[in-house]
């Protein structure tokens, strides 16, 4: 039964994640937090934070995590990674032939502009999860992240700053 919720549940954010990783988080935060109990909000934030420093889009590596933690098996974490990805593709598929057919057809092109608002929404309103007064980000974690934004405006290479945040973590809380 567990193996078809997790079908089912990344099947709807597969479907409904319009826009990207970013977008998604909104979704999969409800999804897998809210509605199914399956991690906490700090378990999802901690996902995230992998999923940025490591090769994949935030949502396949979300969908690997997840179905592993669930099931506690490989399977269930390929079954969650399959989900994720297969209505993502065959929507880019349908979209990219449906859009080089209208791409110079005013509708379309309003249409296109209309859906950037709401992109920028759900990424907002996935960095205000992070954000609620029940979150566990402390003091600590705002200094972090102001000394990243602060050395990222300096162009300091993110690399670097991936393995020094990294070190200061480690060094913060442990």
């Amino acid at each position: 039964m567990i193996y078809l919720q997790l079908l089912l549940s990344y099947l709807k954010i597969g479907f409904f994640g319009f826009g990207g990783g970013y977008t998604m988080l909104s979704l999969i935060q409800n999804e897998i937090v809210a509605q199914r109990g399956w991690l906490t909000s700090e378990q999802l934030t901690d996902i995230i934070a992998v999923s940025q420093v490591t090769p994949g889009p935030i949502a396949i590596n979300s969908a690997t995590y997840v179905g592993y933690a669930v099931t506690g098996t490989v399977w269930g974490s390929l079954l969650a990674t399959v989900a994720v990805c297969t209505p993502s593709l065959t929507i880019m598929l349908a979209a990219t032939k449906f859009y080089m057919h209208l791409r110079d057809n005013k509708y379309m092109n309003g249409a296109m502009e209309g859906m950037k608002p709401m992109m920028i929404g759900m990424i907002l309103s996935a960095a205000l999860l992070l954000l609620t007064p029940d979150s566990f980000i402390d003091w600590k974690s705002w200094i972090l992240f102001g000394a990243c934004f602060i050395a990222s405006i300096k162009k300091v290479n993110p690399i670097l700053l991936i393995i020094l945040s990294a070190v200061a973590g480690l060094l913060l809380y442990l």
